[in-house]
């Protein structure tokens, strides 16, 4: 299964490092980032879910809850807590999903078999407060994913969400954005943009991002 962009996101229930949950009650109101990584006690997956618990505060600022999986049981997820602890100076604050039978990792296409057939990918989905997939993204084993990117797309997620605005490339929050080409009457660009807003071409409108002073 290859879950799309706007689809709901599989709800399930599960054993985790800190309790069991029905995903979908579980993620309530908020965002959610949900990542798979290859496996308990391996270096790069270490080093992740420490950056993760790092970024505690950024998530709750944003509204944003995170969980981890891999097929690993739960015991070795509990034994490897204590080494993510020890080795990246935090603490787990998130649950990190049991899924040794799979069943999760296959509803949500965590296996790629040509890749690793015994073990989940290093895949990670944002999904928003009406449980839609609003990203998808995988990465290589050995490549770390770039938490500060995920930040950026949920700051543009829910920027783009409440505004008619898009943003262009590299953008960081702060930084200009677009207006969406369909709006085109002088009369609600004055409302939805005081701040003015300069022609680039005519489907190219530059304007300060709405929700900074």
């Amino acid at each position: 299964m290859t879950l799309q962009l706007g689809e709901t996101a599989p709800n399930f229930q599960a054993s985790t490092t800190e309790g069991d949950i029905d995903f979908h009650q579980w993620a309530g109101n908020s965002w959610v980032i949900f990542f798979s990584h290859p496996a308990d006690y391996t270096p790069v997956c270490t080093t992740e879910l420490g950056t993760v618990a790092k970024y505690a505060d950024e998530f709750a600022k944003r509204n944003v809850k995170t969980i981890a999986l891999s097929v690993d049981d739960l015991a070795d997820h509990h034994g490897w807590i204590k080494d993510i602890e020890e080795t990246q100076n935090t603490e787990v604050n998130f649950p990190i999903v049991a899924d040794p039978d799979k069943k999760v990792a296959n509803l949500y296409g965590m296996m790629h078999p040509k890749a690793d057939s015994t073990h989940t990918v290093r895949s990670v989905y944002i999904i928003d407060p009406d449980k839609k997939v609003r990203l998808t993204m995988t990465y290589p084993s050995a490549t770390g994913r770039n938490f500060k990117e995920l930040v950026r797309v949920i700051d543009a997620l829910q920027l783009t969400d409440n505004y008619k605005v898009a943003t262009p490339a590299n953008w960081n929050d702060g930084d200009d954005v677009i207006i969406v080409p369909s709006i085109q009457e002088d009369s609600e660009l004055a409302e939805r943009f005081p701040k003015g807003y300069r022609v680039v071409k005519p489907y190219l409108r530059i304007t300060p991002q709405p929700n900074r002073d």
